[in-house]
């Protein structure tokens, strides 16, 4: 049963309506392996998406950088699952470590988020991960853990999820977990998918790596056996992120 790669492109806070332009260009005019071998996700600011899902060949898929936690209403300055869905937007981006930082989002928040919008019919990228002081108390397994833990709570329906392993102190710093680390981590999720969901999950559910992912380190990462794709920051608004989407070529070597 082959996990079919999957690498996302978080765009973040950036961009202006003419750079946007831009980096749609450079992905439209990209050779790349089909749909068959790579699923791509681009992830631009709220108020761009309905420019980029416009503009961006069909073969690639627009995401949502979050949404808000149930039905809108009186909730300002919050973008709701529904309009998502009502914009054609399929994916979502849930529970990133910048939010969980800058704006306390707690693992239960999250994964109330990550069920309510799977119940809307979003499909979710749902964002784990350690920061370096739990790295270097060594309680990295325990904290992914129950990040996941407060997902897995909450959903009973993994299909349309992507785990996006993302250790916060790789995350814009040029550090990167080492293929290795990358991979023992990726294991000891699954491991726990399949001890506390099921078998079939565990085997079918995609684990992705995100901190400083780039066109120089991604072959390396992508032949881990338990990396199934990435969710790529700075590197997704340069013209090196389609080499990082032509690294999904080295699991069907």
């Amino acid at each position: 049963m082959g996990r079919k790669f999957f690498v996302g492109g978080n765009w973040k806070c950036n961009g202006t309506t003419e750079e946007v332009k831009k980096i749609v260009t450079t992905l439209n005019e990209a050779k790349v392996p089909g749909e068959d071998v790579v699923e791509v996700v681009v992830s631009p600011p709220f108020v761009f998406l309905p420019f980029v899902k416009s503009l961006l060949r069909p073969d690639f898929h627009v995401s949502a950088q979050n949404c808000w936690v149930r039905k809108g209403g009186a909730y300002t300055g919050e973008v709701s699952a529904e309009m998502l869905v009502n914009l054609g937007i399929p994916w979502v981006i849930i529970g990133h470590s910048e939010r969980r930082q800058l704006l306390n989002e707690s693992n239960e928040f999250v994964g109330d988020k990550v069920a309510y919008a799977l119940q809307q019919g979003l499909k979710v990228i749902a964002c784990i991960g350690e920061t370096l002081e739990q790295r270097e108390a060594g309680t990295t397994t325990a904290v992914v853990a129950e990040q996941t833990k407060a997902i897995a709570a909450k959903i009973s329906n993994w299909d349309n999820v992507v785990l996006a392993y993302e250790p916060v102190w790789a995350i814009g710093t040029g550090k990167v977990a080492t293929p290795a680390q990358a991979q023992e981590v990726h294991a000891d999720l699954r491991k726990w998918v399949h001890d506390n969901v099921s078998a079939e999950v565990a085997a079918s559910v995609r684990i992705i790596y995100g901190g400083s992912v780039n066109g120089g380190n991604c072959k390396e990462l992508a032949a881990q056996p338990d990396v199934d794709g990435f969710l790529v920051g700075g590197a997704s608004l340069k013209a090196e992120f389609v080499d990082i989407i032509n690294a999904a070529t080295v699991k069907k070597n």
